[in-house]
């Protein structure tokens, strides 16, 4: 038999005809013929308290969810930014009421203690410097539900005639707790500040920040790039003055009507250069606006709040001016820096050197920011020969390569010498001079693999081939196969 319909949530309205949460659908619509309902939502209730808690950012960067109906935020030092601590509370609340959201907040030393008085105190602020005596004071006439048990537990704890926080603290630990379970005095401690509960942030706190708060919200994007000019100033500042520069970057726009817009833009390099910055999140502006004909930025009813971040760094030394090829340089970075803000910095891409002898996976395509380990792990005068090295064997390669070596019916005047003739895609073409081998030997960890032998082919019409057989003849194989891998000019 199927469980009975409760109620989940109840409104003001509801709550004065005296229905709560827990409360039978069937008792409900007794008391109120009239109640109008809905089916719970979770993944929709889940999702508007993630954008709540990422709106409350605009208070403090280290917001955290507190399900199924909170957000927890660590204001430690941020409090006088908006008049104290009391004034800061009701900013929130008007705010949230604005929104149609009711909400009640409370701030304490611990993050139990702001969510009891939250829920089921009066005071709504404890300061910091509170002695513990005081603490006990204010937290003792809580009920016993601030401390988060379970149903079961509150129940026998009030047939033992304990039905206030005070009524724990006045008597000794060990007979309660046998009786009751250890949990019942850590969720005490941490009340009480005896045990230190961290929360988790919803985002991590970035490195860097700089923001403008307005007393009328700004609509128009030239307003809002003009801001984010001057963000990127003062963010500059801060980098230079650590010596560092920033990777990964993101601008918060918080909306009046409660919703919190993001751009993000990731970096080739360190970057700390201000007009660079604000090109890049230009970029990001524009790229939105291509794919919605709307505004991109959609401020509907404005921003009161900008802020900018450098969420990622990396250290970055002041550049040593050189007359030959610096400029170059940096125009390629920024070059990838804007592609990459309107396309995606992993769709950028570079070829970088792979460890491997088989000329289809010499080199893979990489994100052109990624760190090349061949560019890195070798100094310079080994890379010097390297580099020689490499040109000698490459300008013997084919300018196209095929993706995958293609199979080819070839004819040779002895089973291990180069082809005469060969057929490749239903053409038939005779071999007017040939060059090779080049053998490539398989990695000793692949047994499977056959060694190969390439050679450069030239047919009757002037067309060059880069052909290679797979498998030694008798020794590797009985009947070794012909494959073209790429085509030169």
């Amino acid at each position: 038999m199927r469980s009975a319909q409760r109620l989940a949530a109840v409104n003001r309205a509801a709550a004065r005809h005296g229905l709560k949460p827990g409360l039978a659908l069937a008792d409900a619509r007794a008391i109120l013929p009239e109640l109008a309902c809905c089916a719970v939502d979770e993944a929709a209730e889940a999702a508007t308290l993630a954008a709540i808690t990422d709106w409350c950012r605009r208070f403090t960067p280290l917001a955290a969810l507190d399900p199924p109906d909170g957000a927890m935020l660590d204001i430690t030092g941020a409090a006088h930014l908006f008049g104290g601590e009391a004034k800061l509370l009701d900013e929130i609340e008007a705010r949230l009421a604005t929104q149609g959201l009711a909400a009640r907040a409370a701030i304490a030393p611990t993050p139990e203690a702001a969510w009891a008085l939250a829920r089921f105190g009066e005071a709504r602020v404890i300061p910091e410097g509170d002695r513990e005596e005081d603490l006990r004071r204010r937290l003792g006439a809580l009920p016993l539900a601030a401390l988060r048990l379970d149903a079961k537990t509150l129940a026998d704890l009030a047939q033992a005639g304990l039905r206030r926080i005070g009524d724990l603290i006045l008597r000794p630990r060990a007979p309660l707790a046998a009786r009751f379970g250890k949990q019942l005095f850590v969720r005490l401690d941490a009340l009480l500040g005896h045990a230190k509960t961290p929360i988790t942030p919803r985002f991590e706190a970035p490195a860097y920040l700089a923001e403008r708060r307005f007393a009328e919200p700004i609509v128009q994007r030239e307003t809002i790039e003009a801001t984010i000019r001057a963000l990127a100033q003062e963010l500059a500042l801060l980098l230079v003055r650590q010596g560092e520069g920033a990777r990964q970057l993101d601008v918060s726009l918080f909306g009046v009507d409660g919703r919190v817009r993001h751009l993000r833009a990731g970096t080739s390099r360190p970057l700390r250069d201000p007009a660079m910055i604000a090109r890049l999140f230009r970029e990001k502006i524009e790229a939105a606006g291509n794919i919605d004909e709307r505004d991109p930025l959609d401020a509907g009813f404005g921003f009161d709040v900008v802020r900018l971040a450098a969420e990622a760094v990396e250290r970055q030394d002041e550049d040593q001016a050189h007359w030959l090829g610096a400029a170059t340089q940096d125009d390629l970075a920024d070059l990838v820096d804007r592609l990459g803000a309107r396309l995606g910095l992993r769709r950028v891409t570079r070829l970088d050197l792979s460890d491997t002898h088989w000329p289809e996976f010499a080199v893979t395509a990489v994100p052109f920011s990624a760190s090349s380990t061949h560019r890195h792990g070798m100094d310079a005068r080994h890379k010097a020969g390297h580099d020689v090295q490499a040109q000698s064997v490459l300008s013997t390669r084919p300018i196209r390569l095929l993706t995958q070596p293609e199979p080819i019916e070839a004819i040779a005047s002895v089973p291990d010498g180069p082809p005469v003739r060969f057929r490749w895609r239903r053409v038939l073409h005779v071999v007017a001079a040939i060059e090779g081998p080049e053998r490539i030997a398989p990695e000793w960890w692949k047994h499977s693999a056959l060694t190969r032998d390439y050679f450069r082919a030239e047919d009757s019409e002037g067309r060059r081939f880069w052909l290679f057989r797979e498998g030694l003849y008798e020794t590797e194989t009985a009947q070794p196969r012909w494959f073209l891998h790429g085509l030169f000019a």
